[in-house]
């Protein structure tokens, strides 16, 4: 007994089946984690090393080059940069997607054992797998509740009361804190009274080492008793630091206190951060791989409300959510559902236009939840997550869904309206179309397939909308030889419009006699014939060529925030950036104080959320618009703002759904490479000055800047003059240190909070450049000396950061591009008219020359391998029906829609690009390409089947051909017109994530339309050249000709 007769005969397990499918769907529904975009791997480890002090010069030399030397052979690497900075290095590898993490931090922690030596005062490297910055799925402010107090310097509240809830929260990975200042206990003294008394710093420094300590002086028996001895010395007061002897003299001690002034006070600012222009403290919400992102949200708000409450509003503040991922997610959840809801609605009523019956729609709209919420099941059974792709993928298959259905219920009514019983007619008409649903089905996933194995960043983003669209598809194959046949053979009825006496006064019925007679009008002479296939076929790939746009790599999405960069002249200190933040403050202010009527007429339809962050060498900010749809007007106000300040570079953009930090998933890499740094940044500052030439409108910043720029006063010991004072190198460097900056010589307790205890000169001491060389010292022989008789003191230009691309000294400029120019375009443009230009000049080649990177790179190499799996599923698709109909000439009847189809596509985007300049031809849209070969091919099997079917039962070739057409017009005009107007929904409707899959619907819609139509003609015409070719075939192998009609059948038993 067959699948189909035993669910038309036992209904109740058909029944019970489906309940246990949806139960399993709803259940996995709940715990399916949720979160914006599909989680994709990021193969980079990063090795940092930190040696205070240190300019960025040394750190490339001492640490940096010797590592680098070991990590340049670590097995699989990919990509290798580097960064030095002051007091600190970070090298990054990058590895192939795919790359098992724990086994590549292994690799190269070995090769970092290898390096033989480090300068004695560096730290071991550091090795990590991701940075502070790195999905971050939610911004916070520390605001004062009133002008007395000063949120900065509630750094221990936050860190010790504030950051140990929040990461207890299920879910939260870490808490990142940032722009707090951390409490420092300073030993401050007047360099000339200490160098008058003979004491060295160092002597002073060891001396509150030595005297803040205990010390374990081991334990004894007394009896029954065991007691333990320790020594206690460790200060617990300023007061207790003033009296440490430093030396005696004469019999009379010499204290702290006789030296220099002890107070508590605050660590130099790093960084200040402020919020819509009040000091504040931000920090940041990881969330843990896998975790439900709206559930770790609502957990960090409920334990917001409770801090806010219980903690910060009796110290007079409280924390305010400046940004979070979930409302972008629930507004593309929303917007999704609406499109399913509204994209089935449209489905059913195409099926009630054509079929005008009540009970037949109702049959084939149950498939629709059926296989939807089938989905969700395998979602869970495949790890994946709920996300803005996933649930695309669901909707895209709302109107997919019901193609098999309506294939199997058109026939069940065809075979009705012959005058079969209900039970007859569903068995009968569910056998019949059976091979073709599995050739449909099997050629529709097997698409996938390649996809699957794409290890790229788009291709982890592939298959979540991969696994979405073939369980649906799977499902609905299911459904429609076991719901459908089991539910028609009871409650089907024929509309009394469309029975069979009346059948041909329908317009569609018309429509399909016309077809058909056109199709064996053209059939009825070779010339003819050969003619039309060959003008359909010359026509689409011409137009697929000329109007097909370039590529680009991922969408940037529309999130509501906007970020800015700001490179400062050279050798603006903090102070000087506070106050370029509050000049760029000043003009975007007006945004943020606007009442709501005047907000609506402004960029963004207002600010509510404004924050700058000043460090030493850059700044950085971002901003919130009011109207969550318009934030890509609030990028040309940051670029305003930011290049107001006289002799900074600005760089604004619009953050990207899929990360790829400043620049997002829309940008160029220019990195400039050559042993000679001055020499790399002449070209590159060329390059800077050619790029807004070269792509009006783009945004670009160098990395890490255009010159040297970094003053310095840099000391050069004179070994002889030192030695005979007894100082050495690093004697002096200690002791500048403490005079400028202030030395970390041990720690102090605070309110059980360790905190640093620094010695340090009077500010007022060191002002002035030329006031180094005037420091004065105190030798180890009691002798007074300044810095400038001991050591040459000299006024320099030193880089601010040297980078590094594969062992190379390089500059990068990042250049973020328009809405209206493409990636592929842009890096044609590059090439063409800055790269070669000035290689055929001679300024770069050999030594020095120029890369284009970033998206790009990853642009071309997702491109080559989509292309492969573009041509891999051309081939699947092949095979498989080769295996079905046991032919290899009959499915290149059916892949001959594939170059129509396609022409489709292209028309279709590029109308959508006419509506929305800011579609492009981006990974996910190529996807589209992809799907239409697994899909387009149905139509044809669908004529192909039938005309076997009819010449199986004696059917001459050109009225087997004729009447297949006729009557597949209106099953074909029903599965396209469900799935084009299921599919529409995604590509009219705005709204948050709806960038991510319009390209991808422009693409199907466009390509079912335009193949449905013309394939009604192409497909019979060359279905008729296939059949003479096998006739002549069989002929000459001395075969019967009958054989043409003994194709073995596809019906399922």
């Amino acid at each position: 007994m067959s699948l189909i007769t035993s669910s038309i005969r036992f209904p109740v397990t058909v029944i019970v089946g489906v309940l246990i499918v949806l139960i399993g769907g709803i259940v996995a529904l709940t715990r399916v984690p949720v979160q914006l975009t599909p989680e994709v791997e990021r193969p980079v480890v990063t090795v940092t090393t930190t040696w205070v002090g240190a300019s960025p010069g040394e750190i490339e030399k001492e640490i940096i080059e010797k590592q680098e030397e070991y990590l340049k052979s670590v097995e699989g690497l990919l990509e290798m940069s580097s960064e030095s900075q002051d007091s600190r290095g970070t090298i990054t590898l990058e590895f192939p997607a795919g790359t098992d993490l724990t086994g590549a931090v292994i690799r190269v922690t070995n090769k970092l054992n290898e390096v033989p030596s480090y300068p004695a005062t560096a730290d071991r490297p550091v090795v990590t797998t991701s940075g502070q910055l790195e999905g971050a799925i939610a911004w916070f402010a520390v605001k004062p509740d009133s002008a007395g107090v000063y949120v900065p310097h509630q750094q221990a509240v936050i860190e010790d009361m504030v950051k140990p809830r929040l990461e207890r929260v299920e879910g939260v990975a870490s808490i990142n804190i940032f722009g707090g200042l951390e409490r420092e206990l300073h030993v401050t003294f007047d360099p000339d009274r200490l160098a008058s008394t003979g004491i060295a710093i160092d002597q002073l420094a060891e001396a509150l080492r030595a005297d803040n300590r205990d010390i374990s002086g081991g334990d004894f028996a007394e009896g029954k008793r065991r007691y333990v001895v320790r020594t206690i010395s460790r200060y617990e007061t300023p007061e207790q630091v003033e009296q440490t002897v430093v030396t005696v003299r004469n019999g009379v001690p010499i204290r702290v206190g006789d030296l220099a002034g002890v107070e508590l006070t605050y660590q130099k600012p790093a960084a200040m951060v402020r919020h819509l222009g009040v000091p504040s403290i931000a920090f940041n919400a990881q969330r843990r791989v896998g975790a439900n992102v709206m559930e770790v949200m609502d957990g960090l708000m409920a334990q917001i409300d409770i801090i806010n409450r219980e903690i910060l509003h009796p110290r007079g503040m409280h924390i305010e959510n400046v940004y979070r991922e979930t409302v972008y997610i629930d507004s593309a959840i929303d917007l999704v559902l609406s499109n399913i809801y509204v994209g089935g609605l449209l489905a059913i009523l195409t099926l009630f236009i054509f079929l005008r019956s009540a009970s037949a729609v109702l049959v084939i709209a149950l498939s629709i939840p059926i296989s939807i919420i089938s989905t969700f099941l395998a979602m869970a059974l495949f790890g994946r997550t709920m996300n803005v792709i996933s649930l695309a993928g669901m909707a895209f298959a709302v109107g997919m869904v019901v193609d098999s259905a309506i294939v199997v219920l058109e026939n069940i009514y065809r075979h009705m309206q012959l005058g079969k019983s209900r039970w007859r007619a569903a068995s009968d008409a569910a056998r019949e179309v059976w091979g073709a649903l599995l050739a449909s089905t099997v050629t529709t996933v097997a698409v996938f397939i390649p996809i699957m194995f794409v290890k790229e960043q788009a291709g982890q983003l592939f298959q979540d909308i991969a696994i979405a669209i073939s369980t649906a598809i799977i499902v609905s194959l299911a459904v429609s030889v076991t719901v459908i046949p089991s539910l028609s053979a009871r409650m089907l009825r024929v509309s009394t419009k469309l029975t069979a006496g009346d059948e041909t006064q329908g317009w569609l019925a018309r429509l399909a006699a016309r077809v058909a007679s056109f199709v064996d009008y053209v059939n009825a002479r070779g010339r003819r014939r050969l003619v039309t296939i060959g003008a359909i076929l010359t026509v689409a790939m011409g137009l697929t060529v000329a109007l097909i746009p370039p590529s680009e790599y991922l969408p940037t999405g529309n999130q509501n925030l906007v970020f800015g960069v700001m490179l400062p002249p050279p050798g603006y200190n903090l102070d000087e950036m506070v106050q370029a933040g509050q000049t760029i403050e000043a003009q975007i202010r007006p945004l943020w104080e606007a009442d709501a009527e005047t907000a609506d007429t402004l960029p963004g339809g207002g600010i509510d959320n404004f924050f700058f962050v000043a460090l030493p060498n850059q700044a950085f900010m971002g901003m919130r618009g009011r109207a969550p749809q318009r934030g890509a007007e609030l990028v040309p106000v940051a670029n305003q703002a930011l290049w107001s300040i006289p002799g900074a570079i600005g760089f604004a953009a619009q953050a990207s759904l899929f990360g790829g930090g400043f620049a997002g998933t829309r940008s160029v890499r220019i990195d400039v490479t050559g042993p000679d740094l001055p020499k790399v940044l002449q070209i590159a500052q060329q390059v800077f000055v050619q790029v807004p030439q070269v792509l009006p409108g783009a945004n670009a910043r160098p990395i890490p800047g255009l010159d040297l720029g970094n003053p310095e006063v840099r000391i050069y010991p004179d070994r002889v003059r030192a030695a005979d004072v007894g100082f050495d190198a690093s004697a002096i460097g200690r002791s500048v240190n403490a005079l400028v900056d202030g030395a970390i010589v041990s720690e102090y307790f605070l309110d059980g909070r360790e905190i640093d205890l620094l010695v340090k000169g009077r500010d007022d001491w060191s002002r002035h450049t030329q006031d180094i060389a005037l420091l004065p010292l105190a030798t180890p022989t009691g002798r007074v000396v300044t810095v400038g008789d001991v050591a040459e003191v000299r006024q320099e230009q030193g880089p601010v950061q040297i980078n590094h691309v594969e062992r190379q000294r390089t500059v990068s400029i990042e250049t973020v591009l328009p809405d209206g120019i493409a990636l592929e375009d842009a890096v044609r443009r590059l090439e063409e008219q800055v790269v070669q230009p000035m290689r055929a000049q001679g300024q770069i080649g050999g030594l020095f020359d120029i890369n284009l990177s970033g998206t790009a790179d990853d642009l071309s190499r997702l491109r080559d391998e989509m292309m492969t799996d573009f041509h891999i599923a051309i081939i699947l698709t092949y095979l498989l029906l080769v295996a079905l109909f046991q032919s290899f000439t009959y499915p290149f009847v059916v892949m001959l829609t594939v170059p129509l189809a396609t022409f489709g596509g292209v028309l279709g985007l590029d109308i959508v690009q006419m509506v929305d300049p800011s579609q492009q031809l981006d990974i996910l849209t190529m996807l589209g390409f992809v799907i239409l070969v697994g899909t387009v091919v149905n139509n044809s099997i669908l004529i192909v089947h039938q005309g076997l079917n009819f010449m199986r039962e004696g059917w001459d070739q050109r009225a087997a051909i004729k009447e297949s057409v006729r009557v597949r017009v209106r099953p074909i005009f029903m599965t396209t017109g469900t799935t084009v107007l299921g599919m529409m929904p995604l590509i009219i409707m705005p709204g948050a994530g709806s960038e991510l899959y319009r390209g991808i619907g422009a693409v199907v819609v466009g390509g079912l339309a335009v193949s449905t139509l013309v394939t009604l003609v192409l497909t019979p015409l060359v279905f008729s050249y296939a059949i003479e070719l096998v006739v002549k075939v069989r002929s000459l192998l001395g075969l019967s000709e009958r054989a043409v009609g003994a194709v073995p059948s596809l019906e399922g038993e």
